[in-house]
């Protein structure tokens, strides 16, 4: 179940969100977003903390808390039930579009009297959007892009709203007596970006206890179906769970079928068939001969995974590979990757601060990094030209006399002073290289022109990666899963520039981004290009981010070696000694 903090702050940015649809005071809708990140990352639950605890929270002022204790105390904001009632809901769901934000859906409501987002895809398909000020000429195209990304990705969920449910489920019911074994599996245990639903999968000689056990669960909102070997719920958050009961023996072959993909299924009973075998949810079988059919006679694997891989000549292959992208043929031919683990992650190479758009204290970020035994951090806040973080000079030196004095204080780990600059329209960045030579390293992220054409979006990265300063390029298609779609760029121009000057490409690994996803990850590394695995965290704990980024890099086939937050201090600092592009 999402975190109540997460949710609360959900509840505090669709305020804001309608103070701009509805025409209110833009300075409020800023401080209402502002503690709407800083809810939803505080280390602490809303539920412990009183009116003074609340306050405390960064960003968060007598008004905001207050409306945060009515909502633990009644369910329910008064201020957002008064600005939904002014706005159609037709018109909320036209924000939540990929491109299309507050002020825009507040245009062209106000300009088209455009209700619905049927009715924005026809006034699109009619070209009644072109004349509406500051929209632009590809606005109609993207708008009808946008909408079917919407349409498309309905009712999935991020990745870690999916696990933080089917985490709590698998505790709940694994706790059971009766319950042998519980495991979520599906396309959250292959790591995909978004998930439609939760498959959880368990095993005991009587199953009704787990089925009552689920149906009781807090947060399950309906009963879909409810049966002895499968029983279907919804919860709150609109995700569906399926808990299917297997007996203990059969647990290794449920698993390999419930985990998918199918398209590997059918890689799997392909092979099974042509050795005379049957491979289902129930296991590994020996066909028989009845006539001109064959049914199942002996079963010979089910009880672990890897019973039935080396049933089928095969070596247990990883979830995150279960893609029917040439797995099955790296295993015969012994040449799967050792993959990537977050056991092998070393240090975060791009991290923010309070200084800038961060929620935390840099003493409370470097505390909670020690915590999970990094060896170095490395600490990069925002620099001057993206103007709301409202960075200068003055700031980042003194922040990097901070860090200076810092280092090593938390266990021993080695304290990086980093920025994360911003690739301009034409591939400049923030700082002269006078500048940008006292930082121990520079991401470089493109944060602006999101609309500008391939070639211009392609000419931009390539310069910033033949910047000598730049090490590496932070979540490079920019997308934000469900809101906003990838730059139009030519990213085999960038894999080639990035492994000619030696720049490092980002696996951003926050839940909204997985910025590199996996089919770019595979096609990068054939280019021999380096990566990095960072949370972009603006709060501590963004940290436990990382699992999904090295969840991205597993699913892209990355081994440790070539993610440079793997690497010793010394072979890091090696790498970060670039060199301008010959």
């Amino acid at each position: 179940m999402a975190r109540l903090n997460d949710e609360v702050g959900a509840l505090l940015q669709e305020i804001a969100d309608l103070i701009l649809l509805t025409g209110g005071d833009a300075f409020r809708a800023r401080s209402y977003e502002k503690a709407a990140r800083a809810v939803g990352g505080y280390h602490a639950d809303l539920a412990t903390l009183d009116a003074k605890g609340l306050r405390d929270i960064p960003g968060v002022g007598t008004s905001t808390a207050g409306k945060i204790t009515e909502y633990l105390s009644t369910g329910r904001m008064a201020k957002l039930d008064e600005l939904r009632a002014q706005v159609p809901p037709g018109v909320r769901e036209i924000m939540a579009i990929p491109t299309v934000g507050p002020k825009t859906a507040a245009l062209i409501h106000r300009e088209l009297g455009v209700s619905t987002v049927d009715e924005l895809r026809a006034a699109a398909e009619q070209d009644r959007l072109g004349d509406l000020p500051g929209l632009g000429e590809k606005t109609a195209e993207n708008i009808r892009h946008g909408i079917d990304q919407l349409r498309s990705g309905g009712g999935r969920a991020l990745l870690d709203t999916a696990m933080e449910l089917a985490e709590e489920i698998v505790a709940s019911v694994g706790a059971l007596p009766e319950c042998h074994r519980c495991a979520y599996a599906g396309s959250l245990r292959r790591m995909r970006p978004t998930v439609g639903d939760v498959d959880v999968l368990a095993t005991a000689e009587d199953s009704r206890p787990l089925m009552d056990a689920l149906t009781r669960l807090p947060f399950v909102t309906e009963v879909l179906a409810a049966g002895p070997t499968k029983t279907s719920v919804r919860t709150s958050r609109g995700l569906q769970i399926d808990l299917r009961v297997v007996p203990p023996e059969d647990w290794g072959a449920a698993m390999v079928y419930f985990t998918g993909s199918k398209a590997h299924n059918i890689a799997l009973r392909a092979r099974a068939v042509k050795a005379g075998l049957k491979l289902s949810e129930y296991g590994l079988f020996r066909l028989t001969e009845r006539g001109d059919r064959g049914s199942e006679g002996e079963k010979i694997a089910s009880r672990t995974e890897e019973e039935v891989y080396a049933a089928l000549g095969l070596p247990w292959i990883p979830p995150t590979l279960r893609e029917d992208r040439g797995e099955i043929a790296a295993a015969l031919a012994g040449e799967l990757p050792d993959l990537v683990t977050v056991r092998d992650i070393r240090g975060d190479l791009h991290t923010h601060t309070d200084l800038t758009d961060g929620l935390a204290p840099l003493e409370e970020m470097l505390a909670a990094a020690a915590e999970r035994g990094y060896a170095y951090y490395a600490v990069t806040d925002h620099a001057p030209n993206l103007a709301m973080q409202r960075m200068t000079d003055e700031k980042m030196l003194a922040q990097r006399d901070q860090v200076r004095a810092l280092d090593r204080r938390y266990r021993g780990m080695r304290v990086l002073h980093g920025t994360e600059l911003n690739i301009d329209r034409d591939g400049e960045v923030d700082w002269p290289p006078a500048f940008l030579a006292g930082f121990d390293l520079c991401v470089a992220s493109v944060h602006s022109h999101f609309r500008a054409d391939r070639d211009v979006q392609t000419r931009r990265l390539v310069r910033a990666c033949e910047n000598p300063h730049v090490h590496v390029i932070g979540h490079p298609t920019t997308r934000m899963l469900g809101r906003r779609q990838p730059i139009d760029v030519d990213l085999d121009a960038v894999y080639a520039a990035c492994a000619r000057t030696g720049t490092a490409l980002e696996v951003n690994a926050s839940p909204e981004r997985l910025d590199l996803g996996d089919e770019q990850i595979m096609a990068a590394r054939r280019h021999g290009v380096r990566f990095a695995v960072n949370t972009d965290a603006h709060a501590t704990t963004h940290l436990d981010n990382l699992r999904y980024g090295v969840g991205a890099a597993q699913r892209g086939w990355l081994t440790a070696d070539e993610v440079v937050n793997t690497w010793s201090l010394t072979r890091l600092r090696q790498f970060l000694r670039k060199r301008p592009a010959g």
